[in-house]
C-alpha cells in the first residue's frame, strides 16, 4: 500500500455494521468538537503540511479512516504522532475543519486504549515540546531537537538540515520566554496534578 493510497474499502452490509463504524465517527466528532464530514476530499489540507513525507497517510486520509469507522488503522497509523499540531492543513482546508485538533484527539484516544505508538521516539518528541511551552511559554525549536537527541542517542541526524535552518535563522540559538510564562508553568502543574 502507497503512502498516498488507501485500501479498498467494502460497504458495509447491515446495521450491526454500521453502527460501530458511527460510533468511532461520532466520539473523534464530539472529543475534537469538528465536524470532519464536511471534508469532501480535496486534498488541500497535505498540500502545505511540513511533514507530509514522513506520514503514512496524508491527512484527509486520516479523516477518511474515521468516516469510514476504521478505528484500529486511524489509531495505529505514523500520521497522528508525526502531526505537530501547527495547524497548517486547518489553515488549509476550505471547510474550516480543525484537522489538527481531529489528530490530537486520535492520540489521546491512541495512548487512552494503550495502542502502540505508530513511530518509534516520536513520544518523546512530543514530551520534549510539552516541556519547552512548560519552560518557555512558546516552542525553542533547539532546545527541542537537543532535548530529543539526547534520548534518542542521533546526534549526527538531520546536522545538515539543523545547520541551514540555523543560517536561514530558522533556530534561535536562545529561547525567548513569553510574559505569562510563570501562569503557563502553573498550568502544567495543575495538568500534571491532576493526570496523576
Amino acid at each position: 500500500m502507497s503512502a498516498l493510497s488507501l485500501p479498498p474499502l467494502s460497504a458495509p452490509t447491515s446495521p450491526e455494521a454500521i453502527r460501530p463504524m458511527s460510533a468511532f465517527l461520532d466520539m473523534v466528532k464530539r472529543r475534537s468538537a469538528t465536524e470532519l464530514n464536511l471534508c469532501y476530499q480535496c486534498q488541500a489540507c497535505g498540500t502545505g503540511c511540513p511533514f507530509i513525507r514522513g506520514m503514512d497517510y496524508r491527512p484527509n486520509q486520516v479523516l477518511r479512516l474515521v468516516q469510514f469507522g476504521m478505528r484500529e488503522e486511524a489509531l495505529k497509523c505514523k500520521t497522528i504522532w508525526v502531526c505537530v499540531g501547527c495547524h497548517t492543513c486547518s489553515s488549509q482546508c476550505p471547510m474550516g475543519i480543525d484537522i489538527a485538533a481531529i489528530m490530537d484527539t486520535l492520540r489521546l484516544m491512541a495512548m487512552e486504549e494503550g495502542v502502540p505508538v505508530g513511530k518509534p521516539n516520536i513520544r518523546g518528541f512530543h514530551e520534549e515540546v510539552l516541556r519547552s511551552l512548560e519552560k518557555y511559554g512558546r516552542a525553542h525549536k533547539l532546545g527541542i531537537m537537543l532535548g530529543y537527541k539526547r534520548q534518542t542517542g542521533g546526534w549526527l541526524q538531520d546536522l545538515d538540515l539543523g545547520l541551514k535552518m540555523l543560517a536561514k535563522r530558522k533556530l534561535e540559538l536562545f529561547p525567548s520566554r513569553v510574559k505569562a510564562a510563570a501562569e503557563i508553568a502553573d498550568l502544567f502543574q495543575c495538568y500534571w496534578r491532576e493526570s496523576k
